[in-house]
């Protein structure tokens, strides 16, 4: 089942056009992977998905769970299940993960007519999932994201995307800036949450991501369509070949 299909995508800000044309459909269960060299349009199509503003839609459509996305708030793409993981999660200082985490599971299930978590029902759950995800309690307890390393940032970001329990994912760059043994873990988080009702987006330029978290399909992007898409062994040639030959054909 389609859960997400985007259809003739063009996409701009200010007078520069960035995707042109782009197509793309993710099923349900599936994780797809987008490769592409910078300014490709990978990150634009991450956020105009989510509903980030400034991005001008000059045509085209996105369907998610067969509804027209575009027309919905980003507070209620969030509500329907749509989650975005920062390649850059910022730091806000003065509010604790605890908190954050706890506002936003609450705004979410009050969106969706559902009975808000109780402060020790929410503590409960939310240590059962952190313990999960091997995340320290003492995270929980730090300002969000401040003072995190890359890693626990990102780590930070799959405990949100676990207690959310949306129905598409987009990882946004989420290997940049870690080392391996973080990306270990990261990655394992996100197999984790891996079903058969929940799609993925994982955007990277690196093969490496893909040896952790294996993809259905492969797609490559470059200036603002996708130009190929294959299985896992694209990922393969890229390496072995580069983007120089998308880049031509475009």
């Amino acid at each position: 089942m389609a859960l997400l299909e985007v259809r003739d995508l063009h996409v701009g800000i200010e007078d520069c056009e960035i995707l042109r044309g782009l197509d793309l459909t993710v099923n349900a269960g599936e994780v797809h992977a987008i490769m592409g060299p910078n300014g490709s349009g990978k990150s634009t199509l991450s956020h105009v998905i989510s509903g980030k503003p400034g991005y001008q839609v000059s045509a085209g459509q996105i369907l998610f769970k067969g509804e027209d996305l575009l027309a919905m708030e980003a507070n209620e793409r969030a509500a329907n299940g749509v989650f975005l993981a920062f390649q850059y999660p910022v730091e806000i200082s003065g509010v604790t993960t605890m908190n954050f985490l706890r506002a936003a599971l609450n705004a979410q299930r009050k969106a969706r007519a559902q009975k808000e978590f109780s402060t020790p029902d929410f503590i409960k759950r939310v240590r059962e999932v952190a313990k999960s995800l091997n995340i320290p309690q003492g995270m929980l307890k730090r300002g969000l994201n401040v003072g995190f390393s890359g890693g626990e940032k990102k780590r930070n970001e799959i405990l949100q995307m676990a207690l959310l329990e949306p129905s598409l994912c987009i990882l946004d760059e989420i290997d940049s800036g870690l080392d391996i043994d973080a990306l270990r873990i990261v990655a394992g988080g996100i197999n984790a949450l891996r079903s058969p009702e929940r799609a993925m987006i994982v955007i990277t330029h690196y093969r490496r991501l893909l040896d952790y978290i294996v993809p259905d399909v492969v797609h490559v992007m470059s200036k603002g369509q996708v130009r190929k898409s294959g299985g896992k062994e694209l990922a393969l040639e890229l390496e072995a070949c580069g983007y120089a030959q998308f880049e031509d054909a475009a």
